[in-house]
């Protein structure tokens, strides 16, 4: 059957895109961020996941105010980069795998999750970024990729605990998916910004590094963090750290810390980055 064998978190932060495609990776400015993910990049040739799981949030390129969906799933055959105003990134397109992808979907929905099903859309620099911090240039994505959008732009976003949740009914949909595959699961965005406002700018090292601490091992603490104290602790955009914790409540009951990085500052944004394995709980023979 198919598992989900890690889980990574990271920041999306557009300009680390831009960074890319224009060869600035290893430049003053971005050189220390891009070090913190030296480790995954080579841990990700080893570990050759088959699909990736893949939680962000669209910015206005795939979904406006006409339509928000809470989770929307892509079951398509690829996706292409999306224009945000300046053309789309020269980056390859994204590869799905859509027999998973519909078989999560079915699940979920049987599960009681209200899936929106996406079968064509463009991917914007929330999704295509992470893969290329893990990923760098390569002339296809070594991975088929399942795009998993959530509403963290418009009130009201969901919760916490309701993403951990969703998270747990992810490994249970992919456990009963009866192709042999290793799956990966991201979640992204964040980590401390703001991007308007009177408090525009706001970082918030000691936070962030809290709400890293807290999925590492077998604490759900995170899960019950409320909306209002992202907004205080982290800005307005650091609401985005609930996607996270998607890929958390799918790595099971404990997790282990297999690397950890942070920074700050890029562009207004901190820098966040985790890898982590689920631990299987050890079966006792009677």
């Amino acid at each position: 059957m198919a598992r989900i064998t890690a889980g990574v978190g990271s920041s999306h932060v557009p300009l680390l895109g831009v960074a890319v495609d224009q060869g600035k990776s290893n430049d003053d400015y971005f050189g220390p961020i891009f070090a913190g993910y030296e480790w995954t990049r080579q841990w990700e040739k080893e570990q050759k996941p088959d699909v990736i799981i893949l939680v962000y949030n669209d910015h206005a390129s795939a979904f406006d105010m006409k339509i928000v969906p809470t989770f929307a799933i892509g079951c398509g055959e690829s996706y292409k980069p999306a224009d945000e105003g300046w053309g789309p990134r020269q980056v390859p397109d994204v590869e799905g795998h859509p027999d998973l992808a519909w078989h999560i979907a079915q699940s979920l929905i049987l599960d009681e999750f209200d899936m929106t099903i996406i079968n064509e859309m463009d991917v914007d620099h929330g999704l295509t970024v992470p893969l290329s911090m893990m990923f760098g240039q390569p002339e296809a994505w070594p991975a088929k990729i399942i795009p998993l959008a959530v509403n963290v732009v418009t009130y009201p976003v969901p919760s916490g605990n309701r993403c951990w949740a969703l998270g747990e009914a992810i490994k249970r949909a992919v456990e009963s998916f009866p192709e042999d595959l290793n799956v990966q699961i991201w979640g992204t965005g964040g980590m401390s910004h703001q991007l308007q406002g009177k408090r525009a700018g706001l970082l918030n090292r000691e936070w962030d590094n809290k709400f890293l601490d807290m999925l590492i091992g077998d604490t759900d603490a995170a899960r019950w963090i409320p909306h209002i104290e992202y907004l205080r602790e982290t800005g307005s955009e650091g609401i985005e750290m609930v996607m996270w914790l998607i890929m958390r409540g799918a790595l099971g009951e404990k997790t282990r810390l297999l690397h950890r990085h942070y920074h700050i500052p890029c562009s207004n944004t901190a820098i966040g980055h985790i890898v982590l394995e689920p631990v299987e709980e050890e079966t006792v023979p009677a």
